[in-house]
């Protein structure tokens, strides 16, 4: 081996090869398992949204593996791909040629590292004359180190994000446990606290002047977002509502619905799906120097944030606003439907969100591989001031988004037409599947005997038969009256929980 040259593996002690391959199955093996314990917990404690959502963490991680499996086994291949070097303009570079003199004159060339030297060694295959590599090795190194940044980034933003609306969330439960003794009173004790309520929840959305007219009232819910989530009459106007519409009794634990909506929908939004896939890819193809592409899309998170605050304060106010027109208590007048959000589907909100925390976690991946990559003068930070103010409001954007925003989108889209899944809990959902399989079984062999009944023409035959099939049947007549009993025991349970 000549002075100055890497070492192959050849020619490198064992005890060095087995002190990094011990270091790298002992990281990954913690990993493994402590994914695999919090997942048997969650199991455990019958969260299988959440579980659901560990899941998809798992095909991220192992997304971005098989990633980086690729791009480590076909980098040299891409890179001794030639390309006419007349394709190379200036003009789609992330830097202008300018920034690559600056750069070049405080340390080393933007584009000329050791990562190739050090990571793949020399390469042997140069293009001919007039011709490039399609994509470097170590261009493609770097998009390696970006993608996962990017993929890591966003799944601690999805979970920050579901813990800060948890915790949300979870403030919210001493307005249930006050929502209970209703259930107990008398009516007249229970229309005079509506009516209470009533009134508290219509003056905050329907006494100002503004909340009247069509335009005005868009300016005025648009400044409301900003006072909070979520007041206790709003909660206690959209819970009795929400209980009225649906038909379930008083007594029904709303707030533990809320909480099911929130697992549900982080499950949803863990992973990167493929038109999240497709807009990062867009914006690394429009991220041309001049245009400060990244800037200004810094801003779009903030923009939506707000936009989406509005609709959600314009809902509350529409079922205010109708409430004012009736005398009578605000649940039973409160009409929840789809046609209150934009395109008819309260969904529309949710992606939006989701859309929020990406770009958000898009934002965060590019400064971080930035640093790390490019270092802090390269032309993606040579204006620090820009780079700060895309950080603050990025991350303020976030926090405002998963403490606010997301709570009150979780609460105000359940006055939709139709109710979640997670309207009763997971094991009475298994209670009632089990319980209709149990049905078809007895339907399917019920058909069955009375085909294979019409075949015996002896009486005797026939006698027994009929004997022997009245007593199966009343058997498992039994034992599907049993299954209901336990199935209607179960949604009894749910629905009517014991809050003495």
């Amino acid at each position: 081996m000549a002075e100055g040259e890497p070492r192959s593996l050849a020619e490198t002690p064992t005890w060095s090869v087995a002190t990094v391959m011990t270091g790298f199955v002992a990281i990954c093996f913690i990993v493994e398992r402590s994914i695999y314990r919090f997942g048997k917990w969650l199991k455990k404690t019958k969260r299988k949204a959440m579980l659901a959502a560990l899941e998809k963490v798992r095909e991220e991680l192992m997304l971005l593996g098989l990633i980086s499996l690729i791009l480590s086994q076909t980098s040299r291949w891409i890179s001794e791909i030639c390309v006419p070097s007349s394709l190379f303009t200036s003009r789609f570079y992330i830097c202008s040629e300018d920034d690559f003199e600056v750069v070049g004159g405080v340390s080393s060339l933007l584009n000329e590292t050791q990562l190739v030297k050090s990571i793949f060694g020399s390469s042997t295959h140069t293009c001919s004359e007039g011709h490039e590599p399609f994509v470097s090795l170590e261009g493609l190194e770097q998009l390696h180190r970006f993608l996962f940044v990017l993929g890591i980034t966003h799944v601690l933003y999805s979970f920050v994000t579901v813990v800060l609306s948890m915790i949300k969330i979870y403030s919210w439960t001493k307005w249930e446990s006050q929502a209970y003794p209703l259930s107990n009173e008398n009516l007249q004790a229970k229309r005079t606290k509506m009516l209470r309520r009533q009134s508290t929840f219509v003056f905050h959305h329907a006494s100002h002047p503004w909340s009247k007219n069509k335009v005005l009232i868009w300016m005025l819910c648009f400044v409301r977002q900003f006072k909070g989530s979520i007041a206790r009459s709003d909660y206690m106007a959209l819970r009795q509502g929400f209980i009225t519409y649906h038909k379930l009794p008083q007594s029904y634990d709303f707030h533990k619905y809320i909480v099911r909506s929130m697992d549900d929908y982080y499950s949803a939004s863990v992973g990167i799906s493929w038109p999240l896939w497709a807009y990062a890819i867009v914006c690394i193809f429009v991220n041309i120097h001049g245009l400060n592409i990244y800037f200004w899309l810094s801003f779009l998170p903030a923009i939506l944030v707000m936009l989406v605050g509005t609709e959600l304060q314009h809902v509350v106010a529409q079922l205010a606003l109708e409430v004012v027109e009736t005398v009578d208590p605000v649940g039973t007048h409160l009409k929840p439907r789809d046609d209150l959000f934009w395109f008819k589907n309260p969904d529309v909100l949710l992606w939006l969100i989701q859309f929020i925390s990406f770009q958000n976690a898009f934002e965060m991946a590019t400064f971080i591989w930035s640093m790390w990559q490019l270092g802090l003068h390269s032309c993606l930070m040579k204006n620090q001031f820009m780079v700060i103010i895309r950080l603050i409001c990025g991350l303020s954007v976030q926090f405002w988004c998963s403490y606010s925003t997301l709570p009150l989108n979780v609460i105000i889209t359940q006055m939709g037409s139709k109710c979640k899944k997670s309207l009763v809990s997971e094991h009475v959902r298994e209670s009632l599947h089990k319980w209709c399989k149990r049905v078809r079984r007895k339907t399917q062999l019920a058909r069955s005997l009375s085909v294979t009944s019409l075949d015996f023409t002896v009486d005797e035959t026939e006698e027994t038969l009929t004997v022997g099939t009245l007593s199966r049947t009343v058997s498992r007549t039994s034992l599907d009256d049993l299954g209901e009993i336990e199935a209607e025991a179960a949604v009894t349970d749910e629905l009517l929980p014991d809050h003495n």
